[in-house]
């Protein structure tokens, strides 16, 4: 397949630049594949929608203040945006300067400490932090939310807090498992109340789900790495709701993709460690039953695995509906919920 085969046409005002001031207050398109249906609802009708015994699948990844600002020894201005944490005082990075530095160089940070750069890999920058405390420490005293490339603007205080779900806990992201920025503490209840079950996974969402696909032929496209936990006791929670008639629902793609990188032969397992999986139509998803999702990019690595869940023609055909109606895209946008075949 080619990256043009999910292409749209989005117009840029529907790119939304800030959160509703409710978490649960998003739009929803339901999407019924089976009957080639969609509706246009509410997220917090999503209870409505789900059944006692269904099981939805979080992840728990929590984002780090993961940009920072300093300046070279030449006293140019530099960004540092933190892809992963690799070490107690190191981080692979990726640098916004005007000439990239050299190995050996170093960044001042706003507060007089050092990073030293050690090395390149794949595009990316090595820098080891010379503060006192460790790196996430110092990202918490002087790092700046990292907001998506096309929020045009800087990060404020509200964002520390709407740009992180509400069950996060485990720190190690630099974006946003976005489909669960739509869930709040009274909609989790009504879920609860509902008899709907919670599990979870950590996958620490690097800065590379924002790199666009280069080459044309999806089969010469290199996916970014991308570290993973799907646990025991959740793999045991999945086999019982389904043992019992359940339907697994994914909450955001960071999920199938965890879930899908612990699947050998159809059968799910306990997997800690990367993946690099690409997900695209001609692939079968086996590990959920449906998805709840935000809007993707065009030509994006994530349209392509939603389009892999319920059909390319479908799919892209949903996204212009969308565009038509007005839909709020990307991490602070509205939200899809994608029902399994037969549901």
């Amino acid at each position: 397949m080619k990256k043009s085969d999910f292409d749209f046409d989005l117009p840029p005002e529907l790119i939304a630049q800030a959160p509703l001031a409710e978490r649960s207050a998003s739009r929803l398109l339901l999407l019924d594949v089976a009957a080639g249906r969609r509706e246009d609802r509410m997220f917090r009708e999503l209870p409505g929608f789900l059944r006692p015994g269904d099981l939805l699948v979080f992840n728990d990844t929590r984002v780090l203040p993961a940009r920072l600002y300093g300046r070279k020894e030449s006293g140019g201005a530099v960004e540092v945006l933190i892809e992963r944490v690799t070490g107690a005082h190191e981080a692979t990075v990726q640098l916004g300067v005007s000439k990239k530095p050299k190995e050996g160089g170093r960044i001042e940070l706003a507060d007089g400490s050092h990073a030293v750069v050690l090395g390149r890999d794949e595009g990316f920058f090595r820098l080891r932090f010379e503060a006192p405390e460790p790196l996430e420490k110092l990202l918490l005293k002087l790092g700046e939310m990292p907001l998506p490339p096309y929020i045009e603007r800087h990060a404020d205080d509200s964002d520390m807090e709407r740009y992180q779900t509400v069950f996060a806990r485990e720190p190690g992201a630099v974006a946003a498992p976005t489909a669960g920025l739509h869930f709040d503490e009274p909609l989790l209840a009504q879920l609860r109340e509902r008899g709907v079950g919670f599990g979870y996974v950590t996958l620490h969402v690097g800065a590379g789900t924002f790199q666009p696909v280069r080459a044309e032929n999806l089969s010469e496209h290199h996916m970014h790495r991308e570290w993973l936990n799907v646990g025991a006791s959740l793999v045991e929670q999945i086999r019982r709701t389904r043992a019992a008639g359940g339907r697994v629902f994914a909450v955001g793609t960071t999920v199938v993709r965890a879930l899908e990188s612990a699947t050998v032969d159809g059968e799910l397992h306990p997997f800690a460690g990367e993946t690099q999986i690409f997900i695209f139509p001609g692939y079968r998803i086996t590990s959920i039953d449906g998805l709840i999702t935000n809007f993707h990019l065009p030509q994006s690595t994530l349209l392509m695995l939603v389009s892999a869940l319920a059909g390319r023609e479908f799919m892209l055909d949903a996204y212009r509906h969308a565009v038509e109606q007005r839909y709020r895209f990307f991490s602070y946008g509205d939200a899809m919920l994608i029902l399994p075949r037969g549901a």
